[in-house]
């Protein structure tokens, strides 16, 4: 059965909503107060995240599971014709995996806020609340952060591209790993936070970071500081130069 936008759509907001729930979940019981999990630190954000990853894509992988727009822009700039079976490139099925990993890393956010609700209303420092939400710099310079970013995207994307839609038009043989696939996009999301993290947090997803924020902005939090919309753009314009290099180069090499 061929899939249509609208099963893409809900597809994507159920595997991107599922991500960004553990996600951000993992970020707030390591900075919040009173957590089973407070002080556990990166290590723990950084495997918290890779299993988020795991699962979402189990949840998504009708729609191919992107979940994240510089994925979805990375495959479309490696010239393929199809994202899934009966869905091809083009500006509007692109725009509805786009609404659905926005919408669906809007939801996780809200759902993490909902499960540590109690603890975001304890007395915190303002930005470790925004930080279980959105990413921000150690060190503060926009060039360098965005290309942090487009880097540790490039890395994502390649590697998913390497067995993927790249590697099927280079003549690759595809193996189906079943849920091993999902497992290995999950460590590669590991290995990127514990090596390339450090000066950005890692979002190498534009809707990772800019659907959290909205909620971020929008919730009710105790002694919560504005959402910082002057970086907003370093996680969204540096993932998306990343995925597409990604998927430029991704064709060239395999």
């Amino acid at each position: 059965m061929e899939m249509t936008l609208s099963d893409i759509f809900l597809s994507e907001v159920l595997g991107t909503a599922t991500l960004i729930l553990l996600g951000v979940g993992v970020v707030a019981n390591t900075l919040l107060p009173k957590t089973k999990g407070h002080g556990t630190g990166w290590l723990l954000i950084n495997w918290g995240w890779g299993f988020g990853v795991f699962a979402g894509v189990l949840v998504a992988y009708k729609s191919g599971a992107h979940l994240n727009p510089a994925v979805t822009v990375g495959i479309a700039a490696s010239g393929a014709e199809n994202y899934v079976d009966g869905i091809p490139v083009n500006v509007s099925s692109t725009m509805i995996y786009f609404a659905g990993q926005l919408v669906g890393a809007m939801i996780g956010a809200l759902l993490a806020w909902a499960t540590y609700k109690k603890h975001y209303d304890e007395d915190c420092d303002p930005s470790l609340k925004l930080g279980t939400f959105a990413t921000a710099p150690e060190i503060r310079n926009p060039l360098w952060n965005t290309i942090t970013e487009i880097i540790g995207t490039f890395v994502l994307v390649f590697v998913i591209l390497s067995i993927g839609p790249a590697g099927e038009m280079a003549g690759l043989q595809k193996v189906d790993l079943g849920w091993l696939g999902a497992l290995g996009v999950g460590l590669l999301v590991v290995s990127i936070g514990i090596s390339l993290g450090g000066p950005t947090g890692y979002a190498i997803n534009p809707a990772r970071d800019l659907g959290p924020r909205i909620v971020h902005q929008l919730l009710p939090i105790p002694g919560k500081r504005d959402s910082d919309w002057g970086y907003s753009w370093v996680p969204i314009v540096g993932p998306m130069i990343g995925g597409t290099i990604a998927g430029l180069v991704g064709p060239i090499v395999f």
